[in-house]
């Protein structure tokens, strides 16, 4: 980390490992040395107290920095000029603590549809909701034979509320705008005050898909805060719960990309591949979505006696029905026509945003937390990471199986090495601040969290890799047709609950 912003934030004054302060004087001059700097990436941006905090990540440096700045009144300059990626952040922060982003490049609502009781509920003084709720604003497509074509928020089957806005001509998509925050749960209010172990279950049900990533991230931020070492046998398990959870949600959506392209055959294979691997998480730690499996300090309990061996019976079924399925897939002309060049999202707008997962793979970026910030166990187990360049539905596709192919080894070599031991460590009750970074199905997931001098959550802010990949679907919808929108959106698979906190 050299470039200006980087030595911007770097030479503020450290309250912690990678946590500056910076005056308003360095927080104003960052927007202007994050354009000098474009490979510093944004990976969250939040607000907590009386502070604002944002998170950057460099290939350069171990670990992402956490920039704070104090706000004074109610108003803090803004980086999405700088860094589109800020612009819901940005949002979020507007309607949940009342603070306008000075030169945002979006200042309309998102989570606030105009419906709660108060504006603003995590302001010192939330001021009561007069009126009537405002109808959404969505930028307008100049053209002849430009319509508008809503869909949600409302969605049929599993679907997660979502309101589509799409601008088309004819078929043609000219541009989508997606609104969000109808799954609000309030969640920044329900974990400050709580200890550790109890704000954990908040986390965890952020989103269900992910709900290992989420319990580990916060996890290892309450550890690092409070300097807590993790038994060697709980961190192994980790690895393979994380994989596991990587593993079923990369069955689950091949088989979901199929069944979009109407080829159902392949989908209800994959189906029972996945509940296989669902059977076996119960059988093996008590849940079959792994919910509540990781807690601060370690595991809520240690594997089964018989889990192991249960665990690999199901990977030599998944392994030996994957190469059938895949070739069928692979084969099928109609559904390569479907895929191939559909949804393509350009590697500048991947890098732009800083997306990672397999949406930011398939464009061409590396990046992988479990590899490139070599947390334990991937430290000792480093998985392989491919990568693709089409940055179609077709290469999200295809990375997804690549990703398979190397989860399964992986998971049996962390069994192999399983050490002997404990699973858990009680935590101690004092104060600190830390961020951690874990690498789910989606992409990373980044967790900060600050404690007060009780040991009691001051403050927590998980960020799902979603926060990147809505704006990136948007991106990826324009001159595509509305036939499409089912495949595009299940190859990006973002989550609505995981960024309507």
């Amino acid at each position: 980390m050299s470039g200006p912003a980087s030595r911007l934030i770097l030479s503020a004054a450290p309250r912690g490992a990678g946590l500056f302060t910076l005056d308003a004087a360095a927080w104003a001059a960052l927007p202007a040395a994050l354009r000098q700097e474009p490979e510093l990436e944004l990976m969250a941006l939040w607000a907590d107290g009386a502070w604002v905090h944002a998170a950057f990540r460099s290939a350069a440096a171990p670990a992402p920095v956490v920039a704070s700045l104090m706000v004074e009144g109610d108003r803090f300059p803004a980086l999405s000029p700088a860094r589109p990626g800020a612009a819901w952040f940005e949002r979020a922060i507007a309607d949940l603590w009342g603070w306008q982003a000075e030169g945002g490049r979006d200042a309309r609502p998102w989570l606030d549809h105009g419906r709660w009781a108060v504006r603003a509920p995590l302001s010192p003084a939330p001021p009561p909701r007069i009126g009537e709720p405002p109808q959404p604003v969505f930028l307008p497509a100049e053209g002849e034979g430009v319509h508008q074509f809503p869909l949600g928020p409302v969605m049929g089957s599993l679907g997660e509320p979502a309101h589509h806005r799409f601008q088309v001509l004819g078929e043609a998509i000219v541009r989508l705008e997606l609104l969000l925050g109808y799954t609000h749960k309030g969640l920044p209010a329900l974990w400050r005050g709580q200890p550790p172990l109890r704000a954990a279950p908040l986390v965890a049900r952020l989103s269900g898909d992910s709900t290992l990533a989420h319990s580990w991230a916060f996890a290892g931020a309450v550890e690092r805060a409070l300097g807590v070492e993790v038994p060697p046998r709980a961190v192994a398990l980790r690895g393979v719960l994380a994989e596991l959870e990587r593993l079923a949600n990369h069955l689950r959506d091949i088989g979901a990309l199929s069944g979009e392209a109407g080829f159902a055959w392949p989908q209800a294979r994959l189906g029972a591949l996945c509940e296989v691997l669902l059977r076996a998480s119960q059988a093996a730690f008590g849940h079959r979505l792994l919910m509540d499996r990781v807690i601060p300090g370690g595991l809520a309990a240690d594997i089964a006696p018989d889990g192991r061996e249960g665990l690999r019976a199901a990977l030599r079924l998944v392994a030996a029905e994957l190469p059938a399925i895949r070739d069928v897939l692979e084969e099928h002309a109609s559904l390569q026509d479907r895929i191939s060049g559909c949804g393509v999202l350009k590697p500048e707008w991947a890098s732009l945003l800083g997306a990672g997962g397999v949406v930011g793979r398939a464009a061409g970026r590396g990046f992988d937390a479990r590899r490139d910030l070599a947390y334990p166990p991937y430290d000792r187990h480093p998985p392989a990471v491919p990568q693709a360049s089409a940055s179609d539905v077709e290469a999200r596709l295809t990375l997804r199986w690549e990703e398979i192919l190397v989860g399964l080894p992986l998971i049996e070599a962390l069994l192999d090495s399983l050490p002997a031991g404990e699973v858990c460590v009680p935590l101690p009750a004092r104060g600190g601040e830390a961020s951690f970074t874990v690498e789910g199905f989606r992409g990373e997931v980044f967790c900060w969290v600050a404690l007060d001098e009780a040991g009691l959550v001051a403050g927590c802010f998980p960020r799902d890799p979603s926060w990147l990949l809505w704006p990136l679907l948007e991106a990826a919808m324009e001159n595509n047709i509305l036939a499409d929108l089912p495949l595009i959106s299940r190859s990006f698979n973002a989550s609505v609950s995981g960024v309507d906190l």
